[in-house]
């Protein structure tokens, strides 16, 4: 089994959906639909890892995901 990444999801202000790894410097996509957003989030986390090797592996852990009001 290959490893697994976390990808953080938003929608910006025209609709695109945004992907982003968080334990990988600088990868993210956007997409139209889900299904094609993870389609390129995949070929961005390989690309990352060609580019970067495993020197692209943060040892970050994403804890969670939290609102502030303000």
């Amino acid at each position: 089994m290959g490893k697994e990444f976390t990808v953080i999801i938003e929608r910006d202000e025209e609709g695109f959906f945004v992907g982003t790894v968080p334990s990988l410097r600088g990868c993210h996509t956007q997409a139209r639909s889900l299904d094609e957003l993870m389609e390129r989030i995949k070929e961005a986390i390989q690309l990352c890892l060609e580019v970067e090797g495993e020197l692209a592996l943060e040892q970050l852990q994403l804890i969670g995901v939290q609102k502030v009001a303000l």
